[in-house]
């Protein structure tokens, strides 16, 4: 008997993809909008749409804190929280970032 690969319908996988959406954000959520088979699951697309968004800003944000010698020390700062989101997503809740969720939404991204 062989073993069925997980699908995407698969709750499980799903909540992995998410956790890893956050966790490994920008890469695993261009994966998942490119994915022909991931792209189409609203909860996923939610995920991965949030998760790029805000690793933009924090990346910006990263890169103004580390213009001043005293905070460059505080560069990993703004990823904290996409860890925060990573653990959310993986218990199946709805991951709302303030401004980030509202942006999105009003882009009509997800």
């Amino acid at each position: 008997m062989s073993a069925q690969p997980p699908t995407t319908s698969d709750p499980n996988n799903e909540k992995l993809m998410a956790l890893l959406a956050y966790l490994l954000a920008p890469i695993v959520g261009i994966i998942i909008l490119v994915s022909d088979s991931m792209k189409s699951n609203p909860v996923l697309r939610k995920h991965a749409v949030q998760s790029i968004a805000y690793a933009v800003v924090a990346i910006i944000v990263s890169v103004i804190l580390s213009i001043t010698i005293i905070l460059s020390c505080l560069f990993w700062l703004p990823y904290i929280p996409l860890i925060i989101f990573a653990i959310q997503a993986y218990q199946g809740k709805d991951v709302n970032i303030p401004v980030i969720t509202d942006f999105c939404k009003n882009q009509g991204w997800f």
